[in-house]
């Protein structure tokens, strides 16, 4: 009877459940650039929320948004990266935390970031080298489900990257934003996200907009669809005054909740640096394109 006991809280964890406090996700990527096809990453990230997420409130995807719920994060990812004779291993592990208080006025957020970066050379062509990342943002929900946040990222030492950005943008823009902040440097950020229902109908909105002033300057935009709270398709694009390759980003992605607690998507990014090419033949035009699955469980 304990044994069918735990069967059917399982299953009703995994076709059912309208509530979660733990959320694993991972993820894949397939990277073909312009001088190899054969590189991949993997990643993974586990995030505990301080209390149960209602996730009958909206689209599945933004449920721990529109609960300005409070939480905490690991994260990992694994790459590897060939280029002209270059073998690398890239690991790149992180923590965050994010809150949201309560106040008279409006509710107030804050989060606070470390990541790490490990790049592993198999060969003599490149040295091994390590960094660390932090970063803490302050905002405030200024309308319901409309989220406004200032931040500070500095770069201690060498070339490292955002493993929560892998997760949610993929590689190409996370390495697209390490090249706008450069290595030993600090940057000043700010983004705003909202997401809202669309009146007369089960779908909702959403959009994103961010921007990073480092060494060099970018900005992102990034908008979903919600088809039904289940279903969505989005749209998102990044450009940086980063003087190399590649420096701008467009992207597509479509995610569906097959139950509450389950999830799978594919995204699709194309990254490109037409003002290279125009300037000279022989210029290093590294144009990127990478396919990427992922899936997510609540429970």
């Amino acid at each position: 009877m304990k044994k069918l006991g735990l069967a059917t809280a399982l299953l009703l964890a995994m076709t059912g459940a309208q509530a979660y406090q733990f959320e694993v996700q991972g993820q894949s990527e397939y990277i073909d650039n312009t001088v190899n096809d054969k590189n991949f990453t993997g990643a993974v990230q586990g995030t505990y929320y301080f209390k149960n997420v209602d996730a009958t409130k909206g689209p599945l995807a933004e449920a721990a948004f529109l609960n300005q719920a409070s939480n905490f994060s690991l994260a990992y990812n694994y790459g590897e990266y060939d280029e002209d004779g270059l073998d690398i291993v890239s690991h790149t592990y992180g923590a965050k935390a994010e809150a949201y208080v309560p106040t008279q006025l409006v509710p107030v957020y804050a989060s606070a970031a470390y990541s790490h970066t490990i790049n592993d050379s198999k060969n003599n062509l490149e040295f091994d080298d390590q960094g660390d990342r932090y970063a803490l943002e302050l905002g405030a929900v200024v309308a319901p489900n409309f989220l406004v946040a200032v931040g500070y990222t500095s770069v201690a030492d060498q070339t490292s990257y955002d493993a929560f950005n892998i997760l949610s943008n993929g590689v190409a823009k996370a390495a697209l934003e390490s090249g706008t902040i450069a290595e030993d440097q600090d940057a000043i950020t700010a983004r705003t996200k909202y997401v809202g229902a669309i009146d007369g109908t089960n779908m909702a909105v959403g959009f994103e907009a961010g921007l990073v002033y480092g060494e060099s300057t970018a900005y992102n935009l990034k908008t979903d669809l919600y088809l039904t709270p289940a279903l969505s398709v989005g749209a998102s694009y990044m450009e940086s005054s980063y003087n190399d390759s590649p420096n701008k980003a467009w992207g597509a992605n479509v995610n569906y909740f097959i139950t509450p607690a389950v999830s799978v998507g594919a995204s699709y990014v194309n990254a490109n640096f037409e003002a290279a090419k125009a300037a000279e033949e022989d210029a290093d035009v590294l144009d990127t394109q990478t396919v990427g699955v992922n899936a997510k469980f609540r429970f």
